[in-house]
């Protein structure tokens, strides 16, 4: 326990998390706007035109305003997890880049425990930044539904495990930068490859999963759940969308990566030369 409050007061002592904060406000109001337009596009869908047959049925489920309500809930996932995921790298590669790793290890040698105190602060910085968020989307969110003349659905189970299936996907991204950090440990480098990984992969996935549905049917689709970013988006829907794997298989996914991640990183950090 004494390690991980060593741990949080190193982060609350650096300005790197309200950097964060910062960064993350305007990308979080970016993705609010998009999110309200795409609210408002959906509760009104003579708007959209006509639609092909085989994207009806998820046109459909899309507009549900459960979906709706789940969506704007959870604004600002995609670049709040990427933001959880630098903060993990850096709760382990400021050590290195402060030369603080030395004493840190002297002063406490069982180097499994330092490894873990780090992944439990990471989660609670983690789980800190999601419990903000969704503080401000869920009134900011029931006043865009309100405004639509649309229940905000806050009595409905499925919105309220998308929330929490966002705050789960917040917790093990933490985890994913930790030991993206352990294995990359200069910060910068760290920093940068998981930036173009996160990314790269996001992007690159939609592009290729849509090019192979288009040749061998849309059954690929159910593998892009693979790619971490994607399975996270999977988690956040307010009910399981038609065509797409169930919501839990984005969660286990999720909990495969951040456990591998967890042990392999754990383990590189008890045998790799510190000094």
């Amino acid at each position: 326990m004494n390690l991980v409050r060593s741990e949080l007061l190193k982060i609350r002592t650096t300005s790197t998390w309200w950097v964060f904060a910062l960064i993350t406000l305007p990308l979080w109001a970016l993705a609010l706007f998009f999110n309200y337009l795409q609210a408002d596009a959906l509760l009104h869908p003579e708007r959209l035109g006509e639609v092909p047959p085989e994207q009806a049925e998820q046109l459909a489920a899309a507009a549900d305003v459960k979906n709706i309500a789940a969506n704007l809930y959870t604004t600002g996932q995609f670049s709040s997890l990427l933001i959880v995921m630098l903060l993990g790298i850096i709760v382990v590669t400021s050590e290195f880049f402060h030369q603080t790793a030395t004493t840190t290890f002297i002063t406490s040698p069982r180097r499994t425990a330092v490894i873990l105190a780090k992944f439990v602060a990471a989660c609670v910085l983690g789980l800190f930044f999601w419990a903000i968020i969704t503080a401000i989307n869920i009134p900011v969110g029931m006043l865009i539904l309100r405004g639509q003349d649309v229940d905000p659905q806050l009595g409905t189970p499925g919105v309220w495990q998308a929330i929490a299936l966002n705050g789960l996907a917040y917790l093990l991204w933490a985890i994913i930068g930790v030991g993206f950090g352990v294995l990359i440990r200069s910060q910068i480098g760290a920093t940068v490859a998981a930036i173009v990984v996160y990314f790269a992969g996001y992007i690159g996935a939609i592009i290729f999963f849509s090019t192979l549905a288009n040749r061998f049917g849309d059954w690929i689709n159910n593998v892009q759940l693979f790619v971490p970013p994607l399975a996270s988006q999977l988690m956040v829907s307010g009910t399981d969308l038609p065509g797409n794997p169930p919501r839990w298989a984005g969660a286990a996914v999720l909990i495969g990566y951040a456990a591998v991640t967890g042990i392999i990183g754990t383990l590189i950090t008890r045998r790799r030369d510190i000094s």
